[in-house]
């Protein structure tokens, strides 16, 4: 069941939007009350905005106190201390150390102003100006904020009076000459954390976060899926007309929203609507029976009424014969479960195509019985249909094609492919190979001309990314089977480079596609669009259903700068064990030279590793609630790097063999502290945390390269038997699989945030594009009159002929695009509107832009 705590914790998480209940009117008591939560808010990297902070004060005591509570848990909760602290104030706001708060408050933004002056305006959201923060309530305000005043209207001197655009109370001066506390503001630091803006909530969030979740193209996350089914729980089927969009793209997100709607009699005819092949229906009866619609584990399924199975008979009855037999064979065991539920043969003449389709899957033998004749006489009806013996067969589409590339039959193939435009996609790579021409061949390229318009957006990306890598050998090649874990298998690349002008001929017609059907959609369009050059290290999101929840939804494969030689990288593992069960994780590195050869590591059996560049909390065996129990490591990159080690493989590892999916509670990270900060779990220096979970037992996160300051986001597990394991133990097979992974990841064989950004740009910006270079330096390009977009876009993403070296871009008044890495871009805030593409967040978050997600900039592809 949904609560409306839930709901609250969502958005937070996913739009920094918080929801206030209506209030009575301020008083003094709530003034100080809101203090108090600001104090803690600012504590934990967050401050409150002018429309939140209103809303606050106006609330009574008892429902500022649930609010804050709740707040403050919520945020914990995101960034994971609420495993560790409890709250400073234990009876807020009952019992309120005000004088302390407020003292507590101005010490935290005094920190935060002297190291980054780039605060978010909490009036405004304004970042082109550096914020000051007032005296005496030391709230952030800019220099066109601060000057404004209250007119009460009776008398031009007593009335007249400036004041705070936050909290409204006045400056202890005589007018807005010099109403600053002395922070140390504007000192030139940049080394540290924006405070992320909290906004007040609006009544449509939660119906527009189930909208765009509906919408979404590209596979979900697991964090994103239980989101789904959080919204989706909230949601009145009965009413389902009003909030299903007219079309779900995502075949699982759409058995989620089907299932509740199949048992009652007003909503079941949109069952047919949207469900369109027989895996979604499939995928509905298990969702129906407490599945989950990726179809890996089969629930026992619920039996249906008779109006039900007819309704679901009619639906299978009404799909192409050929293509019904295939969709069963993909999923044969859950097809003939379905069919015990479904009783297809029972008055089969009602839906023979369905009947036939069972009869296929089960192998029915025939004899001279009337189902028998239902079945002959359906058979007669369709080509591809056999008699063999007393059983009939289905000659599939996909036979005929392994067929035709088997005999090396590309002319053949290329016709069958052509048919089906995502399978030519898939299997291009085979069918170059097997044309032996050094040039694109004329059907091939016939054939993707065809095909390209009515290719989804995985297969064209997909393709894309193998074609940019096909013609370099001596890559090894790694495979992630779908799977609730993620897994790696590596094999050797024995097939032979295709030829450049075939490869990179099939690469730029793939890329010219794309560039057109961004142009021709439907869509915003932009007048000024701003690129971080950093997002070519993120490849497009792939595997997303077997990822780990984290904290920063980084895409596997993207390489990510590690922190500054001040900072340590402190990995934290946090864990709780189920009642009545021991369960002893332990968190490990394993050390490595430029070789791979395996030169040490770090874990409970060597606390230190080269006299401190590596150090151990110390081995933790059990972790019984309500507490559980966390460890720490250390690691020094510049002192390992001195070392000789250039592979830093973290691990995370169940010792007694509990997997992570058993545990209530367990989820691991990393934060950048100054020097050997004391060991505590400070959430504003998290830099990345992630659900522990799934049947495994050992979770490789990442592997950090010292040579080049960067960490490559992995997020797989190791297959693993026994028990006892500890990272000496795994030290070979961590060494493969580290050596395997970079090697796919760095070349770079999949299309990644940079294509889609560049793509986007090119054809939907009307105006200038500028490119922010990995020293935050702008260019700036115009497309010409006459230059084809997609011309224009290849010029952006290479870094050829740029028009300018830009200072800051204008936004009043514009549309604007922004893909970006990290969310800060001075005067974001002043577009019109637009769009917006951060990996972390920061002061553009409260701009007026609509966020998007990797994979909506992915499902911006989707055909016409």
């Amino acid at each position: 069941m949904t609560t409306t705590d839930d709901l609250a914790a969502l958005l937070l998480r996913r739009r920094q939007r918080v929801h206030v209940p209506g209030g009575a009117g301020r008083t003094a008591v709530t003034d100080a009350a809101v203090v108090v939560l600001e104090a803690e808010l600012a504590d934990r990297g967050h401050l409150l905005t002018a429309p939140l902070r209103r809303a606050l004060t106006a609330l009574s005591v008892d429902d500022l106190a649930a609010t804050g509570r709740r707040l403050l848990a919520d945020v914990d909760a995101l960034l994971g201390s609420d495993r560790h602290h409890e709250p400073l104030f234990h009876r807020f706001p009952d019992e309120t150390p005000y004088r302390h708060a407020h003292e507590r408050f101005l010490s935290v933004v005094a920190q935060r102003l002297a190291a980054q002056p780039h605060q978010p305006c909490m009036n405004c959201a304004s970042t082109k100006a550096p914020v000051r923060a007032l005296m005496p309530c030391a709230h952030l305000v800019c220099g066109d904020c601060h000057g404004k005043h209250q007119d009460w209207g009776c008398c031009e001197d007593c009335c007249v009076w400036y004041a705070c655009p936050i909290c409204e109370n006045r400056y202890e001066t005589d007018g807005p000459t010099d109403p600053w506390l002395d922070t140390g503001a504007g000192l030139g630091g940049d080394g540290g954390e924006i405070l992320r803006a909290l906004t007040l909530g609006a009544p449509d969030d939660v119906a527009a976060e189930l909208a765009t979740l509906l919408a979404r193209r590209t596979p979900l996350n697991p964090r994103d899926h239980d989101d789904l089914v959080l919204l989706l729980g909230a949601a009145d089927p009965a009413d389902a007309v009003r909030w299903l969009p007219d079309g779900i793209p995502l075949r699982e997100s759409k058995a989620l929203a089907l299932a509740p709607l199949l048992d009652l009699p007003a909503t079941r005819p949109l069952v047919a609507r949207y469900a369109d092949t027989a895996t979604d229906v499939l995928r509905i009866l298990v969702v129906r029976s407490g599945g989950d619609p990726d179809l890996l584990e089969l629930p026992r399924l619920r039996g249906l009424s008779r109006p039900v199975r007819r309704t679901l008979l009619a639906l299978l009855d009404g799909l192409d014969l050929l293509r019904l037999a295939e969709d069963m064979a993909r999923h044969p065991r859950a097809w003939k479960r379905a069919g015990e539920i479904l009783h297809p043969f029972e008055r089969a003449h009602r839906h023979p195509r369905a009947a036939l389709a069972f009869a296929v899957l089960r192998e029915t033998r025939l004899g001279e019985d009337a189902l028998s004749e239902v079945l002959l006489a359906e058979a007669a009806r369709h080509d591809g249909v056999r008699l063999a013996g007393d059983r009939l067969r289905v000659v599939t589409w996909q036979a005929r094609v392994e067929e035709a590339l088997g005999r090396w039959d590309t002319d053949g193939a290329t016709r069958l492919l052509a048919e089906r435009p995502g399978e030519l996609l898939r299997r291009l790579d085979p069918l170059l190979a097997r044309s032996g021409s050094v040039t694109l061949p004329e059907a091939v390229g016939e054939a993707l001309a065809g095909a390209l318009p009515r290719t989804a957006p995985g297969p064209l990306l997909g393709a894309y990314g193998r074609m940019k890598v096909r013609a370099v050998p001596g890559h090894r090649r790694v495979f992630f089977p779908r799977g609730r874990v993620t897994k790696a298998y590596a094999v050797e690349d024995g097939r032979p480079p295709l030829p450049a002008r075939v490869a990179g001929r099939a690469g730029e017609l793939i890329e010219a596609e794309a560039v057109r059907r961004l142009a021709a959609r439907e869509g915003e369009r932009y007048d000024v669009a701003v690129l971080d050059a950093s997002l070519a290290d993120l490849p497009v999101p792939f595997a997303e259903r077997a990822s780990a929840a984290s904290l920063v939804a980084v895409p596997r494969g993207s390489s990510l700068p590690m922190p500054a030689d001040s900072e340590t990288v402190r990995l934290f593992l946090h864990w709780t064990q189920p009642k009545g069960l021991r369960v002893d994780l332990d968190l490990s590195v394993a050390l490595y030279d430029g070789q791979w050869r395996f030169i040490g590591l770090c874990d409970y059996t060597q606390l230190e590793y080269a006299g401190g560049a590596a150090v151990h909390s110390g081995d933790l065996t059990s972790a019984p609630a309500p507490h559980g129990a966390t460890e720490y490591l250390d690691l020094d990159l510049p002192r390992l790097a001195h070392t000789g080690v250039r592979f830093v493989v973290p691990t995370v590892l169940s010792y007694n063999d509990v997997a992570f999916d058993e545990l209530p509670d367990a989820f691991a990270g990393f934060m950048a502290v100054e020097g050997k900060a004391r060991a505590v779990y400070d959430p504003r220096t998290v830099r990345q945390r992630f659900d522990l979970a799934g049947d495994a037992t050992v979770r490789v996160p990442m592997i950090v390269d010292l040579r080049t300051r960067r960490a490559w986001w992995a997020d797989v597990t190791l297959s693993t038997s026994g028990g006892n394991h500890d990272v000496w133990r795994y030290r070979r097979q961590l060494a493969h699989l580290g050596s395997d992974l970079l090697d796919t990841f760095t070349p770079g064989g999949r299309a990644t945030l940079w294509d889609l950004a560049c793509w986007t740009a090119a054809a939907r910006t009307d105006g200038d594009v500028y490119v922010r270079g990995r020293g935050h330096v702008l260019w700036g390009y115009r497309r010409a009159r006459d230059e084809p977009r997609a011309d224009f876009a290849l010029r952006i993403r290479d870094g050829w002929e740029p028009d300018a070296l830009c200072a800051e871009p204008e936004f009043a008044g514009r549309r604007a695009l922004l893909a970006l890495l990290h969310g800060e871009l001075a005067g974001a805030e002043g577009a019109a509107s637009g769009t917006a593409y951060r990996l972390y967040p920061g002061p553009v978050d409260a701009a007026p832009l609509r966020r998007i997600t990797a994979g909506d900039l992915a499902g911006w592809l989707e055909p016409d």
